[in-house]
């Protein structure tokens, strides 16, 4: 029997179930809280908050590395890495929820950090370079919408999540999304296939791990990516904080809502204008360019300190839409440069970069926030530092800055790409 040969069918629906179901990792915000006070409810050893972040933290970076590692898995069977996708973020889902029962913390780690972090990852990728075969004249569009998905994945969760968790408690809720994200995963494992005709090269490729990251353009496009997450997740990791110290206290989550519209947004948003653009690479030096001049504008004001405060929500605004127009913009930057043979192991090794920025982004930020300025009662029982998140600008300014000088010294249009072939 012919198979159904409908690209709708065969790579964007999948995609949008692989994506829509993991992207729910975002959600951790929800319920670390509510992990905290069970593990420490009647328990002589108290856990903080702090300790128990580290696993996000760790979902992220094994993300970014199992997507790296396991890059050739994918671009040899989307079948198999879909499906151990499907398998280890459920039962990382699930295994959380038994492990929040036991109060171990480790046992929380391993399950949603790293057993949910290779679910995170392979799934991430497999749908990537599918998509990119099926919409060929508009690879763009086509990852940006399944990418847009994962970041989407926050806000239509969010309400599911704080429904079962006040219903039936944080452990039963992991056991349930367990099931369901399972059974989401498993039919866009069961959907997802190259085009027919699609004959992947089987010989192994020359070029090491090493050798490509001696490579000048992907190395530059490596460090673009890694500092756009790195600068977006120390000023998203504040975002609740910073939107607090300005006064808005009551619009906290309406703010967090429209920030996520606009980190989707970015995803399909840029993505999809980089088809129309004979360089994509100009998509980032539009991230940068936008990223630092509304950066300055709210340091040169201090805004967060003064009468400007309000500037800094449109800076929040610019600054989730280029953190989710990085990630989507990459497959597609990559394939320009490097073709699409190996998209899947190169895309795989450049989204390492998630990896450690995960590891930084939001640690650096902390660090820098509780280590200057003052901290100070905003007369709502909330202790807020204005002065530290000004800093936090100046460290994330300069990086954008740096990132800025890469894009336009470093990554070569893919014009002269192209000529040196």
């Amino acid at each position: 029997m012919k198979k159904c040969q409908n690209k709708w069918v065969r790579a964007a629906i999948p995609a949008l179930l692989l994506h829509c179901s993991i992207g729910t990792v975002y959600c951790w915000s929800l319920v670390s809280e509510s992990i905290v006070n069970f593990l420490n409810e009647g328990s002589a050893t108290q856990v903080s908050k702090s300790t128990i972040e580290w696993a996000f933290s760790l979902a992220i970076f094994f993300l970014g590395m199992s997507a790296a590692f396991l890059g050739p898995l994918v671009e040899k069977d989307i079948h198999k890495s879909s499906l151990v996708a499907a398998i280890c973020f459920s039962v990382g889902m699930a295994g959380t929820g038994f492990f929040i029962s036991q109060k171990s913390v480790i046992g929380i780690f391993l399950c949603y950090g790293v057993i949910m972090g290779i679910g995170l990852g392979t799934g991430y990728l497999s749908p990537v370079k599918t998509l990119m075969l099926w919409f060929s004249d508009q690879k763009g569009l086509a990852t940006g919408l399944a990418i847009a998905s994962f970041g989407l994945a926050k806000v239509i969760a969010s309400p599911l999540m704080e429904f079962l968790q006040g219903r039936f408690g944080i452990v039963n809720m992991f056991y349930i999304l367990g099931v369901f994200y399972f059974i989401l995963m498993f039919i866009g494992h069961l959907l997802l296939a190259k085009p027919e005709g699609w004959v992947e090269v089987s010989e192994k490729s020359k070029d090491s791990v090493l050798d490509i990251f001696k490579n000048k353009t992907f190395l530059g496009i490596w460090l673009m990516f890694y500092i756009n997450i790195t600068c977006g997740l120390a000023l998203i990791s504040q975002e609740k904080s910073i939107v607090k110290a300005i006064g808005l206290v009551g619009f906290v989550g309406l703010i967090s809502s429209l920030t996520a519209v606009f980190n989707a947004g970015g995803r399909l948003g840029f993505s999809t204008w980089g088809d129309k653009l004979k360089d994509r690479n100009t998509v980032y030096k539009t991230i940068f360019a936008l990223s630092i001049a509304c950066t300055a504008l709210v340091i040169l004001t201090k805004g967060i300190v003064n009468q400007y405060a309000v500037l800094v929500i449109p800076l929040l605004f610019v600054i989730n839409a280029g953190y989710g127009g990085g990630f989507s913009n990459v497959p597609a930057l990559l394939s320009d440069h490097f073709g699409m043979e190996s998209i899947s192991r190169i895309h795989g090794l450049c989204l390492s970069a998630w990896a450690f920025a995960g590891l930084t982004g939001n640690q650096i930020a902390t660090f820098i926030v509780n280590h200057s300025g003052e901290f100070i009662d905003d007369g709502h029982g909330n202790m807020i530092n204005p002065s530290g998140y000004q800093n936090v600008l100046l460290f994330t300014i300069t990086l954008y800055i740096i990132a800025m000088l890469i894009s336009v010294f470093v990554v070569p249009s893919t014009k002269k790409a192209e000529a040196a072939k």
